[in-house]
């Protein structure tokens, strides 16, 4: 009977909890305080908070109660690449797929706005699309390469090519909609 069982310690009160293996799967409750025992605690990386999550959850995203930041993200994806004049060439060129470079500055008001829309966009379409961030004021070369006038501007790659120019701070909805026709096409 007790290679049946197991024991799992309860995340919310502690409690440790006999379980038959053949319920493991079927989100089992604590004795006590009945919470479920397949739920996982995860900090999360930009404020610190701890979220309960489900294992079962983990591929759906999930976002920081607190903060509303993805809690997993897998191999680096998600978050924006900031990239050089020298690493343009690996990070962008050579890069099998959709890329969005913005081109921005620090001392730039409506760069800083477009800042957390690229961050949002970069998560939610993380391995679909690769989005990078270019400082026009450190690396002037790509910039002028690619006729950089105005900022924030967004170049969409799509296998190394230039498909499309994105100029301004614009809604969110319309670098999405720029960003899922250069993804159709992949």
């Amino acid at each position: 009977m007790a290679h049946e069982q197991m024991i799992i310690r309860c995340l919310n009160c502690g409690t440790r909890n006999r379980i038959k293996r053949e319920r493991i799967h079927s989100r089992p409750t604590c004795g006590r305080c009945h919470a479920y025992l397949d739920d996982m605690i995860i900090r999360c990386l930009s404020c610190g908070t701890k979220n309960r999550m489900p294992e079962n959850r983990l591929n759906e995203r999930p976002l920081c109660g607190k903060c509303g930041v993805p809690l997993v993200i897998r191999g680096g994806e998600g978050y924006p690449i900031d990239v050089t004049d020298e690493t343009f060439s690996r990070e962008v060129l050579s890069h099998a797929g959709s890329v969005l470079m913005d081109l921005w500055a620090p001392w730039c008001a409506p760069c800083r706005t477009i800042g957390p829309v690229l961050e949002e966009l970069a998560a939610k379409y993380a391995g679909g699309v690769k989005v990078v961030k270019l400082n026009v004021d450190e690396n002037p070369l790509t910039a002028s390469k690619y006729d950089v006038r105005n900022i924030p501007t967004m170049l969409l790659f799509k296998d190394g090519e230039l498909a499309n120019r994105l100029v301004g701070a614009l809604p969110k909805e319309e670098i999405e909609r720029h960003l899922l026709a250069i993804m159709k096409t992949n």
